[in-house]
């Protein structure tokens, strides 16, 4: 039998509505075992038994983007980090549960180095996902299916998330997302 999707069948609420499949670190938040002093959260990670502390900062305009996604969207979260660090930073991030499921490394799979998204094991249309992610490398089998961002550290004057929400709002309304995110990509 074919391998099981990742995601749980669509739920009433979010039926019509496409997936956007957004990543965490440097898009959504920068983390570091560094002390950061104006640091959002500070999540405890347990590796090799020891308890390190990390350290993370909220990109700004995250709480806005994540809200309104969350209302025009069936919101996943897919990260290739490992699920001890972030699953307690998307409880920390996530107030409102906008994702309605969360990915993590094991399910990407490792292609030539990197840790790819593979959007076609989600179980949902490809003609109604929308990925949105700092690396190309993570969507490097559906290109035609991203919205990429600039890879964020520290930089408090960023609006990147703000400036997508209208863009965003426009693309819930289409009925699939190749035209606007080819028009997007070819600006």
């Amino acid at each position: 039998p074919p391998a099981k999707y990742l995601l749980p069948e669509l739920t009433a609420s979010d039926y019509g509505k496409k997936c956007v499949v957004i990543d965490l670190d440097e898009t959504l938040v920068h983390s570091s075992f560094k002390p950061i002093s104006n640091a959002d959260f500070i999540v405890p990670v347990e590796i090799d038994g020891t308890i390190h502390q990390v350290y993370v900062l909220k990109r700004p305009h995250v709480d806005e983007f994540l809200q309104r996604m969350g209302e025009l969207f069936e919101c996943v979260l897919f990260t290739a980090s490992l699920a001890k660090y972030a699953d307690p930073v998307a409880d920390l991030l996530d107030r409102w549960g906008v994702f309605r499921a969360r990915l993590f490394r094991e399910s990407c799979v490792f292609h030539r180095g990197n840790y790819v998204k593979d959007l076609s094991r989600l179980g949902r249309e490809l003609s109604k996902v929308i990925i949105v992610d700092n690396s190309p490398a993570s969507y490097i089998f559906h290109p035609e299916n991203a919205v990429p961002v600039q890879s964020w550290f520290d930089d408090m004057t960023d609006t990147e998330l703000l400036d997508l929400i209208p863009f965003f709002e426009g693309l819930s309304k289409e009925e699939e997302v190749y035209s606007m995110l080819h028009k997007l990509c070819n600006r």
